[in-house]
């Protein structure tokens, strides 16, 4: 992990008022925290009525996020958490749409994380064939945003 990046996170911590970060990219991980004198109490158990609603809605989710890249094209996926753009501002028209050409190396979509733009880049030449993603729709790290075949 870059340290630039630790020493961003380290200035978003002492501007908030929380007392702690996690952020994982990949099998890198790092967690920043610092300690009070009247630490807040936490609490980690959820309610015994509630165990069984979350113990189930997960478990529903990564089946269908498997099975809706059924495709024999190249996926390009989130090389971060963040949330997803098609286009560079609202009023700009998207980077691509459902069957354009694109070249390796053009840029394709936008991912924002901590405040910051990345540009995602086709790493392959050919044709959009799906845009996986809503406009604007949280993603994760490996998610499949785009398919190009």
């Amino acid at each position: 992990m870059d340290i630039r990046k630790v020493k961003k996170l380290i200035e978003l911590l002492e501007e908030s008022n929380i007392d702690e970060i996690e952020i994982k990219e990949g099998e890198e991980s790092v967690r920043i925290s610092r300690n009070r004198n009247n630490p807040q109490p936490q609490y980690f158990a959820a309610p015994p009525q509630m165990a069984a609603p979350f113990a189930t809605a997960p478990a529903a989710a990564p089946v269908a996020a498997d099975v809706k890249p059924v495709s024999n094209g190249h996926i390009v996926k989130s090389p971060m958490v963040g949330t997803f753009y098609r286009s560079p501002s609202p009023s700009s028209p998207a980077f691509v749409d459902i069957g354009k050409h694109v070249k390796a190396g053009d840029v394709i979509c936008i991912v924002e994380a901590m405040k910051m733009m990345n540009q995602i880049e086709a790493d392959k030449t050919g044709v959009v064939e799906a845009i996986l993603v809503e406009d604007g729709q949280p993603v994760e790290f490996d998610q499949p945003l785009i398919t190009i075949v």
